[in-house]
């Protein structure tokens, strides 16, 4: 089989069906507008971070103000990772029920809810706001790159590059952010949060017109019959979960997922309990943030010259392993340098992660699929880390043995990394091949 084309093979929640010509006409009028569709792709991917990222160096005052264990307090990240992995269960069905443009305007407007829930003067709203903004964050990240692939097939790898530097963008944008505003608003960490509500609502009002173009042209009659459903097609489609591959690559993105958010959730945190101000712990958790465009753009561009990623693979894990390292030996003297180094790390892992769908896909239905299989398993385990790290923390007193555990999960990710890294296709199709 010849090599995928990355552009084509991006992930789709709609892969399954075809538009209607009235689909079609909608879908053109949308193009039209390129400078429209742009800026709400711009605005919708700066949220799909922040709510994440804007709590960790906040994590501190939120503890003292509810009395929260450091157990208690790793659910404030863990919850919304976990309805990560929830929320991509459903993304593909609502795509195809209501359309892209309508999920994601309703997504948006989740988020704003969810984040302004999160501040209200209760522990259960605290979770519950939480729940709501990882339902929907799981929706934008499903939903983007089957965008992108409609509506720019032929610029899909650049917009793809603009949509991911505005994540990570608006993740640093909210780390560095985060402390500054709860001075700004009077001590009030939960100003801070609530700040970036109006984030998500100018997303929502750039999506709208999106939303009114497509409206009355597309809907439940536009999608028709599964693509795949021609005669051409022979014999009971082999599901992807059984596929060893597949489960290969679902575990690296796990994973590679549960260092990142064991990072997001308490690298301020490692900082200020060695001594190191909870501004400048912020900076340099907002700097990790930024570090990490320059892994997240170069690394998927050398995977997908590669017949073989595993020498990225042992790249990527490497770097985050020596970078927990230096968390574990000189946290404070060392800070920028292991901020660097994970960063770089962790922005080559999620890319080459993300990478190794395409790749190991052979088709646009199949890499739908294991996208769909890779983020909802891999979320689901990667909401285990931050627990985990926060209940092991408070049991000793000491980041030494939670880090060295993230120690344990780069070896892990490191096997099953060189496995799924092998120029192989999963085989999803008609079954005709073991």
């Amino acid at each position: 089989m010849s090599r995928p084309d990355l552009d084509q093979l991006l992930p789709d929640a709609e892969a399954d069906v075809l538009p209607s010509p009235r689909g079609a006409a909608a879908r053109r009028a949308l193009v039209a507008h390129p400078v429209v569709l742009l800026i709400g792709i711009v605005l919708a991917s700066l949220n799909m971070r922040a709510a994440l990222a804007s709590v960790s160096p906040l994590i501190g005052e939120i503890s003292h103000t509810f009395g929260l264990s450091s157990t208690a307090s790793s659910l404030v990240t863990s919850v919304p990772v976990l309805f990560l992995g929830v929320g991509a269960m459903v993304a593909p069905w609502l795509a195809r029920r209501f359309g892209t443009e309508v999920v994601l305007l309703c997504a948006l407007v989740l988020l704003g809810i969810g984040i302004l829930v999160r501040v209200l003067p209760s522990v259960f709203a605290l979770y519950g706001g939480g729940v709501l903004a990882g339902t929907a964050i799981a929706l934008l990240n499903v939903l983007m790159p089957g965008l992108i692939k409609r509506d720019f097939p032929d610029r899909a790898a650049s917009m793809t590059s603009v949509y991911t530097g505005a994540m990570i963008g608006g993740a640093t944008l909210c780390a560095a952010a985060s402390v500054p505003l709860e001075k700004a608003f009077g001590n009030s960490w939960q100003a801070s949060l609530a700040f970036w509500s109006l984030l998500a609502a100018v997303a929502a009002v750039a999506w709208l017109p999106q939303v009114l173009i497509a409206r009355g042209r597309t809907g439940r009659e536009v999608r028709v019959a599964p693509a795949g459903s021609g005669p051409a097609d022979s014999g009971p489609p082999r599901s992807i979960w059984r596929s060893a591959l597949a489960w290969q690559v679902t575990l690296f993105m796990g994973l590679q997922s549960l260092w990142s958010y064991v990072l997001i959730a308490w690298m301020p945190t490692i900082f200020t309990d060695h001594g190191m101000s909870r501004s400048t712990a912020g900076v340099i958790f907002a700097f990790n943030n930024l570090i990490q465009v320059a892994g997240a753009f170069g690394v998927p561009l050398l995977a997908g010259r590669m017949r073989s990623q595993r020498p990225l693979i042992v790249l990527v894990t490497s770097m985050v392993a020596v970078g927990y390292a230096g968390l574990m030996t000189a946290p404070v003297s060392g800070a920028w340098l292991w901020s660097a180094v994970l960063g770089i790390g962790q922005g080559g892992a999620v890319g080459l992660a993300l990478t190794l769908i395409v790749l190991r896909s052979g088709d646009a239905q199949t890499a739908a699929r294991l996208s769909g299989m890779a983020q909802t398993v891999g979320y689901l385990l990667a909401a285990a880390g931050p627990l985990t790290a926060g209940a092991v923390y408070q049991a000793t007193g000491s980041w030494t043995l939670p880090i060295a555990l993230v120690l344990g999960v780069c070896a892990a990710a490191l096997v099953v990394g060189l496995f799924a890294a092998r120029d192989l296709k999963v085989q999803a199709g008609p079954a005709t091949t073991a």
